[in-house]
């Protein structure tokens, strides 16, 4: 529930700023060059294909890292963004580039 209130806050963000952006888009996946049925739906992709993954978690773990760059590898996206808005006080994020 906590992540989902801080999409739309960035989401919200996001429009103030003229940033464009999708919400939960379908991506399409692909193994061996054949598009996967089942689909992937980042929470946000920002500028036409940087994945943003959100957490709200203490901190973020080695294990959300490597789930932001396996979708990234997935997706064929380049640059991702995981972003932790659960450490009070601040907000924690990282940038990944394949």
């Amino acid at each position: 529930m906590a992540e989902e209130i801080y999409q739309e806050s960035l989401e919200i963000e996001l429009r103030i700023r003229n940033i464009p952006f999708e919400s939960k888009p379908p991506t399409s996946a692909s193994y061996k060059s054949r598009i996967l049925l089942r689909q992937y739906f980042p929470d946000i992709v920002a500028n036409g294909g940087i994945l943003v993954e959100l957490k709200a978690v203490a901190r973020l773990l080695l294990e959300h890292e490597a789930q932001l760059m396996n979708y990234m590898r997935i997706t064929g996206k380049s640059v991702g963004y995981l972003i932790n808005f659960a450490p009070i006080g601040k907000v924690e994020w990282k940038r990944f580039v394949l």
